[in-house]
């Protein structure tokens, strides 16, 4: 940048959700970013690095959407905060890059007019020009440009070369300040000015969107549409990912195997077979299913799919006690609860934010889908229903249809307990329909993987390390005939605790891996592995594999049990602290807890009781 001094330019992209600003983002800063939490709050900081052709040096932050300064959300306080240079820790950006959908100007123009009050240099990113252009909306940017006063750029951020404009104007001459409009000015009637003067646009929406919409949105066949869609992606996440899970599972075993025959006998030896590679790798094994499970999720997002399944389960939420604006913060929540309850930011009526965010844990979240997993592949057969669906997929989809109904059931009993009889609107975007971008769609997988491999690194390799030592000592009492582990710390916990579960049908093992399960329910898997290693009787024993170790021992009833106590139980002190730090509140956070515990207790119990009886 030749005017500048800067040694290191810092520049925010902001604009309005769904207006492409995060693809923009991971096109220029590509794999050189890092995410994480703005300090004191549970908003999303993306911050990248890029470096021009002059070899200037600059910081690209996204910045999280909003529709105006005037902020009615927590994410839109911190993008204004940020911008006027208010948040504390945060440096006040050098350049603002305003991105803005093409296809939709008279929305998106204006957040572009309030950001122009702010006094910093900007720039005005035209994004969606290819979509534009097949709408038949013309834009001519030189008179757009000259009634704003800022200079503009056209990108198209799901192609390579799509952000060459924006790049080159980054590395150009500082522009100035641009022009406000006076504080009394009317934004509404700024902007049509601005679309009569150089927009020209045959339609408001495209045509294309329409047709779809009048399949997607009907109330009967959208109903339909998005049940099917929901059970093949379920299906698809059981099926496709099983001969890559088999692959890694051989690979831990094999692993396992050769360890534990270089190694001298010892508890070297015993740490690194039992504890680590037993405990972190049958984990590790579930990571092709939350791939393939996020996977779908990112397409849905990308293609403008899933506003339209709010709207279109707006009604019935509303009955249940939420609203359409829940729906994407309970879909979230099937990746993790957390950035879910932390979605429900965008939910403006407090009642409907503090019901949603009290049925976001029971959604079915990919933490249990290694337990789940477990379980269905032990004791559910693995064969075709009607020909053509897998019976293990259609037990998972099951299972997730489950913890929905929950959500809607307990959201109901809520809304009966408040004596709520408003009605709630709901307006939203319906952004155009599009191509999701492959490369954005595997950045979303690169950085899932990446968090679930630190998970696996660090909080699950330390807890069944623990779950390890506990297992281990003290040694067993000299003439004692049966495994160590009956002796040891772990063994005296479970006993005791198995008093309290007996009821609902699990042994001590069960009983001592639901404690590590508190701090991430995958845990539990790697804490039976864990356990079952260290009581087995014989070398051969050891190194059998989970599930057909558990489908000798454990009855049908069990298994069922401990399904129905995953659907309910919050068996995650993170989403509990994350509910904390949203609601400021620890009676929500007791209730939440307590209610989840009860359910699950009760749950369990009833499947425990009734499979004994019908098997």
């Amino acid at each position: 940048m030749s005017t500048t001094t800067l040694s290191n330019l810092r520049v925010a992209l902001v604009g309005n959700p769904n207006c492409g600003k995060t693809a923009l983002f991971n096109l220029l800063t590509g794999s050189r970013q890092k995410v994480a939490n703005y300090a004191g709050v549970t908003v999303e900081r993306k911050e990248g690095r890029l470096v021009t052709p002059s070899g200037l040096q600059v910081s690209v932050l996204d910045l999280p959407g909003a529709y105006s300064l005037h902020a009615t959300s927590p994410d839109e306080a911190i993008t204004r905060d940020v911008c006027m240079g208010n948040f504390a820790g945060e440096r006040r950006p050098d350049l603002l890059v305003a991105v803005v959908d093409a296809t939709n100007l008279r929305l998106h123009l204006h957040f572009v007019l309030e950001l122009q009050r702010l006094g910093l240099p900007m720039v005005l990113a035209l994004n969606m020009v290819d979509a534009a252009a097949r709408r038949g909306i013309r834009i001519d940017r030189d008179k757009l440009q000259q009634a704003l006063g800022i200079p503009i750029v056209e990108t198209v951020a799901i192609k390579r070369d799509g952000a060459a404009q924006l790049l080159a104007r980054i590395d150009g001459d500082m522009p100035a300040a641009p022009p406000a409009l006076p504080a009394d000015a009317d934004l509404h009637q700024a902007v049509n000015g601005l679309l009569r003067e150089a927009v020209s646009m045959p339609r408001r929406t495209a045509a294309i969107d329409d047709a779809i919409d009048r399949w997607v949105l009907h109330p009967v066949l959208g109903l339909v549409t998005l049940a099917v869609v929901m059970f093949l992606m379920f299906q698809a996440v059981f099926s496709w990912a099983e001969p890559l899970m088999d692959l890694i599972e051989t690979s831990v075993s094999s692993l396992g195997a050769w360890v534990g025959a270089t190694l001298p006998e010892g508890m070297l030896n015993s740490l690194l077979v039992d504890g680590i590679i037993a405990g972190a790798g049958s984990v590790l094994v579930f990571l092709p299913q939350i791939l393939f499970l996020f996977f779908f999720i990112l397409l849905l997002e990308e293609s403008g799919y899933l506003p339209r399944a709010a709207f279109l389960l707006d009604r019935m939420m509303v009955g249940a006690g939420l609203t359409g604006r829940s729906f994407i913060p309970l879909l979230s929540s099937f990746a993790c609860a957390i950035p879910g309850i932390m979605a429900t930011r965008t939910i403006q009526d407090p009642r409907d934010r503090l019901a949603t965010i009290l049925v976001a844990p029971l959604m079915t979240c990919s933490a249990r889908l290694p337990v789940y997993t477990l379980l269905i592949g032990a004791f559910i057969p693995s064969r075709t229903v009607l020909g053509i669906f897998n019976l293990q997929g259609v037990t998972l989809f099951a299972l997730y249809v489950a913890g929905i109904v929950s959500a809607l059931a307990v959201s109901w009993v809520m809304k009966l307990l408040r004596r709520d009889t408003t009605e709630h609107s709901l307006l939203l975007e319906l952004p155009s329909y599009r191509i999701p971008n492959l490369r954005d769609v595997a950045t979303g997988l690169v950085e899932r993987a990446r968090i679930f491999l630190a998970r696996v690194g660090g909080i699950i390799m330390a807890l069944t390390v623990l779950i390890w030592f506990l297992s281990s000592f003290p040694g067993p009492p000299e003439g004692a005939t049966g495994p160590a582990i009956e002796y040891s710390f772990a063994g005296r916990i479970g006993e005791a605790l198995q008093t309290v579960f007996a009821p609902i049908g699990f042994n001590w093992q069960i009983s001592i891996a639901l404690i590590p399960g508190l701090a991430a329910r995958e845990v539990a898997v790697g804490a039976l592995a864990t356990v079952y290693a260290l009581s087995a009787a014989d070398d051969e024993a050891a190194s059998t594999m989970l599930t057909p170790l558990i489908a000798a021992q454990w009855p049908l009833a069990t298994a069922f049990s401990l399904l129905a106590w995953f659907i309910f139980a919050p068996q995650c002190l993170s989403t509990l602290a994350v509910i904390r730090r949203e609601t400021n509140s620890w009676k929500v956070v007791a209730l939440t807890a307590g209610y989840l515990f009860g359910l699950a207790y009760i749950a369990s119990f009833i499947t425990y009781q009734v499979t004994r009886m019908l098997t």
